[in-house]
């Protein structure tokens, strides 16, 4: 037995971005605690919004958290380059980090679409590989 929100590659996606942030937030110096608190939220964000937007019943709704998920991948993805410009985060990392938001992002972005001129609440809805979720 799975919920809804359990089903989506997007929501796995963004539990790994999650992780991805909190290990950086976990190595960022004292003092940076303005950074590791919007990193962690906007993160965690993905994650909360994704699930409730899949339990919700109507399409509207569920498109409603899905963009506000994406509003809040873009918002992490700031926070990547902020962090890098004043040198607490290395290219590489940033680089590691934006890539897996430019997926949530899409992912997101393809589910808000689905449900863009979806009257009512669909059941199964395509995941972004084609399948069912």
């Amino acid at each position: 037995m799975h919920f809804d929100h359990e089903r989506l590659d997007v929501y796995r996606l963004a539990l790994d971005f999650l992780v991805y942030a909190d290990g950086l937030i976990r190595r960022l110096p004292r003092g940076r605690a303005h950074f590791a608190d919007q990193l962690g939220r906007s993160a965690l964000s993905v994650v909360l919004n994704i699930a409730e937007g899949a339990g919700k019943v109507s399409a509207a709704d569920k498109r409603r958290y899905y963009l506000t998920a994406r509003g809040s991948a873009t918002e992490a993805a700031a926070l990547l380059d902020a962090l890098s410009r004043v040198g607490l985060l290395a290219d590489g990392k940033r680089t590691e980090g934006k890539e897996m938001l430019l997926r949530i992002v899409s992912m997101l972005v393809k589910l808000a679409r689905n449900l863009e001129t979806s009257g009512t609440a669909v059941s199964k809805q395509p995941n972004e590989n084609g399948g069912d979720v």
